[in-house]
């Protein structure tokens, strides 16, 4: 007997040992798939800049009207140009006189063996090498200003070389600024008296993707840091936030890495918001989701000996909530893969892929990290350690004690312990009918001036929030050369129709020339044209200058003015150029927004129905959240319009706003509803909502703050879109966090009752006990 009771346990010891041996290897090949996945995708995430795509034109579907119209336009010439405009005048602002002229001539001379840095072999090496002509000067009428003009090879401008991939457009930008700061012996402008702007289209485009540069590093640091120091005021540990920084950053390399290779292989179209918003997408939803799983971990660690035990139970028991939370936000977003415009097409599956990439991290890398110290892994939380109590010591894998069921009617259940949730725990069950009312009315008075945002669309000079070389020079050139545009309006009609589409354009508001394409070049910009009008398989076309700059909103309008005359007299005419590209790209906006939305919502609803076996609850909740997003737009309005003063906003900011909110803030009223739900099998529906809120209090306002930090990092890009999404987000996530899961939804649902639950067995008060 006692030799047998001996292998017993020697055989026990062994399967122990084993058994640890085992965990140990499965936790240390998890970090070091991870480790090779970091290894992999850091290098790609930083790689994302070169496979950027941030043309307009780009982004247009074939069915639009300047992209139909550009087509037919490059029958007309032998290159299309990306103009690049280098505008001069005196420092003291006096005219220019022949010594002037002579200094910029001479800019311009030396401009074509201006070499682009870093390139080599057969890529252009010089700002010639990237041209389609020789610079032209053109003084201004006023005698004050003289401009000149480099016609880069739109063919060329957008190809990455050299060594770090820049494009050529922006090598040449560069090549132009660089010469304006050289002494007048090499060409420059430096000691002369004069100052230089580059503006034109390639200016603003250099100025863009300069601007989108520091996403790669500024903004990642800025995000990372920010949830650093949450982190630690809510962990108090100095190990614990590094873990779940360490698991962000890793679940970024592993999506940076998928979206590299798909958007180098043409699969989707990345362009700087979409990277800038997939950084902090993931690094938001990353800690978010630890969040979840290390509080649940510890909530175990309380009652079970066993770390990897406790580890057990808190993935089972999060891996629901969690697993709806991101279906929903991907379902969401997914929902722009309907979107007309591919750079909104594109930020579905990239956002998704984000969200995929944190969902599988918290799941296998940061149990491993969690879990690496073994017996002693509970030390990750020191100098907090969570034990077990004396009810479940020394037991392994012991339970606590399961709490005493009630009834479905009991609301009277003790929600202590839990610091200030507890307190609003119970305030939302003494008041929780004029809770929810003031809370509606608070946001719905907010949401009322949703429809005074202006989100029309902007120009070029209105996208930046800082000073720029591209807008002060687009300020100078507007003033000294009038109705000067640097990328006219194509118009392509049918050539029977020339004179009526001539006289149609020079007559409507906003244009300052109508001028047909001819078998003869031009002899300088603005000149008389030559020759005879050119016919392209039976069109013409017409080159329609406006008044405003091409790239400014303003231009838009008369665009938009000119396709209405111009139909008019002949309906099969196209126009394109850059204000219509811009024109097309705010209507395809406006329509995604109408078509995206709803569908979003329809596709979330039915989520929140399978995940609480709900109807009611799923509109109540979706409801609430709406209200929210109406809110946090509302807000914004006020704030862009009356505060701020921005001169507008892109389409495109309402829908993401809505798509990120929704999906999101959707996310906190899940985390509580499926605690919600799980209290309620036991205690009741009423106590079930109290018990809910005072124990996911803190761990899910923790997760909103984070998920707000990090969206507010945008703003550290100085452009208007990005600015503008991070405050709506940012704030739309407070308010969700705050006010609609802290109290609207569970004052709701504590009012509501059992019939929340409607159609399931809950809704009858029939709690399925433990």
């Amino acid at each position: 007997m006692r030799a047998f009771l001996l292998s017993v346990i020697i055989l026990s010891m062994l399967r122990n040992r084993w058994t640890g041996v085992v965990r140990g290897l499965v936790i240390l090949a998890a970090i070091g798939v991870w480790l090779a996945v970091g290894a992999l995708g850091g290098q790609a995430q930083g790689n994302l800049s070169s496979v950027q795509t941030n043309e307009a034109a780009a982004f247009l579907p074939e069915s639009a009207e300047s992209t139909r119209a550009a087509e037919l336009a490059a029958e007309f010439t032998d290159s299309e140009t990306l103009p690049a405009l280098v505008v001069v005048e005196r420092a003291d602002g006096g005219s220019l006189d022949g010594d002037d002229l002579a200094a910029v001539q001479a800019y311009a001379d030396a401009l074509p063996d201006a070499p682009l840095e870093g390139t080599s072999g057969d890529e252009p090496r010089t700002v010639g090498d990237a041209s389609v002509a020789d610079p032209v000067v053109v003084p201004s009428q006023d005698g004050e200003a003289a401009l000149v003009v480099v016609s880069l090879d739109a063919d060329l401008a957008s190809e990455d070389v050299g060594a770090d991939e820049s494009s050529v457009a922006g090598l040449s930008i560069q090549a132009l600024r660089d010469l304006v700061e050289a002494p007048a012996a090499d060409g420059g402008l430096a000691d002369t008296g004069l100052q230089a702007w580059v503006t034109g289209p390639a200016g603003f485009i250099a100025d863009l993707t300069g601007a989108f540069g520091a996403i790669d590093t500024v903004l990642l640091l800025v995000a990372l840091g920010a949830v650093l120091v949450i982190l630690g005021l809510v962990y108090r540990s100095p190990v614990l936030p590094f873990m779940v920084i360490i698991n962000a950053v890793l679940a970024l390399c592993l999506a940076g890495l998928v979206v590299y290779h798909l958007a180098a292989n043409g699969t989707l179209t990345l362009n700087g918001q979409s990277q800038g918003i997939l950084s902090i997408l993931v690094v938001g939803a990353s800690v978010d989701y630890a969040l979840l799983v290390v509080a649940r971990y510890r909530e175990e660690l309380t009652a079970l000996a066993s770390p990897w035990t406790a580890m057990r139970r808190a993935i089972k028991a999060s891996w629901e909530p969690i697993a709806a939370s991101a279906g929903t936000v991907v379902a969401g977003l997914l929902c722009l893969l309907l979107s007309d415009l591919s750079s909104n097409r594109s930020l579905g599956p990239v956002a998704a892929i984000g969200i995929v990439a944190a969902f599988v991290a918290a799941f296998t890398l940061l149990p491993a990290l969690l879990l690496i110290g073994g017996r002693r892994a509970r030390w990750v939380f020191w100098p907090r350690v969570p034990r077990p109590v004396e009810a479940a010591a020394g037991t392994g894998d012991a339970e606590a004690a399961p709490a005493a069921p009630t009834t479905g009617t009991d609301d009277s259940v003790d929600v202590a312990g839990h610091g200030v949730w507890s307190r609003v725990a119970s305030f939302v069950g003494r008041h929780d009918r004029a809770t929810w009312i003031v809370t509606a009315l608070v946001l719905a008075a907010a949401a009322a001036f949703v429809p005074t945002l202006d989100a029309n669309g902007t120009g070029d000079s209105d996208v930046f929030l800082t000073q720029v070389d591209s807008v002060d020079g687009e300020e100078v050139l507007t003033a000294h050369f009038e109705g000067v545009s640097a990328q006219p309006a194509v118009v392509i009609a049918p050539a029977e129709d020339l004179d009526a589409v001539v006289a149609a354009a020079e007559g409507t508001d906003g244009v300052a020339a109508a001028t047909p394409v001819t078998d003869q070049p031009a002899a300088a910009p603005g000149a008389p044209a030559q020759g005879e009008p050119l016919v392209v398989d039976d069109r013409v076309r017409v080159d329609v200058t406006t008044e405003a700059p091409s790239d400014s909103q303003a231009a838009v309008e008369t665009v938009e003015a000119l396709r209405a005359s111009v139909h008019d007299v002949s309906p099969d005419t196209l126009i394109g150029g850059a204000a219509a590209e811009r024109l097309d790209t705010q209507l395809a906006g406006q329509r995604d927004l109408r078509v995206i939305v709803p569908v979003v919502l329809a596709v979330i609803l039915v989520i929140l129905v399978l995940l609480l076996r709900s109807v009611l609850a799923a509109v109540l909740l979706m409801a609430a959240n709406v209200l929210s997003f109406g809110a946090a737009l509302g807000v914004a309005a006020i704030l862009f319009e009356h505060v701020f003063g921005f001169p507008g906003a892109d389409p495109a900011v309402p829908l993401y706003a809505f798509c990120f909110l929704v999906a999101l803030g959707v996310d906190y009223s899940i985390f509580l509803m499926t605690r919600v739900r799980e209290e309620s099998l036991v205690h009741g529906t009423r106590a079930g909502v109290l018990r809910g809120l005072a124990v996911t209090g803190s761990v899910i306002t923790s997760a909103g703050v984070v998920l707000a930090a990090t969206f507010a990092a945008l703003g550290v890009i100085p452009l208007l879109f990005l600015a503008q999404l991070a405050f709506i987000v940012a704030f739309g996530v407070l308010v969700d966090t705050l006010v609609v899961r802290s109290l609207l939804v569970p004052a709701l649902v504590h009012d509501v009752g059992d019939r929340v639950w409607w159609p399931s067995r809950l809704a009858r008060g029939v709690a399925r006990h433990r």
